[in-house]
């Protein structure tokens, strides 16, 4: 599975501008994407959060039926607190908590190094000129994720799979399913504060 947030300079690319209930919005899509069979999952949100982050995740992990056994991650703030040399991070606790929570292990990125996650930055690429181009209208963003879902799953069956032409990505998708780590419920994503003592 592969994640990515739009790099500064710009818009980034995981901002689209849409229309909701009549205003004109600019909103956080995540992107995710399974490795194997390329199947995607994009959901909106007003912007973006460590409890978005969480949400996410919840969401594509329910959509695939199933959680990837890796995530490979780009470095954004979300999740990560500091960057060492290599693949060394400091990952934020809540972040590993619910990685812990799904099973999955997360493998980072290298800084500067967009080949590594090439796959889910041409899928951001891809799904702004097929989705986003015409500026689409909703009530609400409940409405707007519900397009969304439905909009990767005609993708993915119109579409053939870039290694196994005579299969389309949806059929190598269902096929995968299998493999999947159970899926294992929502991560509870508070958000943790710590309190003083003011008792006496």
């Amino acid at each position: 599975m592969r994640r990515i947030r739009g790099p500064s300079g710009g818009r980034p690319p995981d901002e689209q501008i849409v229309l909701i209930d009549g205003v004109t919005s600019i909103v956080k899509v995540a992107h995710v994407r399974l490795c194997h069979s390329r199947m995607p999952f994009l959901r909106a949100f007003p912007r973006e959060t460590q409890e978005m982050v969480f949400d996410a995740h919840d969401k594509a992990f329910a959509f695939f039926a199933g959680a990837c056994a890796r995530g490979i991650y780009d470095n954004m703030k979300t999740a990560v607190d500091a960057i060492f040399v290599g693949r060394d991070r400091a990952c934020n606790r809540r972040f590993q908590q619910m990685c812990g929570h799904c099973l999955v292990e997360p493998i980072a990125c290298t800084p500067a190094s967009g080949w590594e996650k090439g796959q889910v930055e041409n899928q951001v690429g891809v799904m702004r000129r097929r989705f986003f181009v015409t500026r689409p209208r909703f009530k609400n963003y409940a409405e707007l994720n519900a397009w969304l879902e439905d909009r990767c799953i005609a993708w993915a069956k119109a579409n053939p799979h870039p290694e196994w032409r005579d299969k389309t990505i949806w059929e190598v998708f269902e096929a995968e399913r299998g493999s999947l780590v159970p899926y294992v419920g929502p991560f509870d994503g508070f958000h943790a504060v710590p309190a003083l003592d003011h008792c006496s």
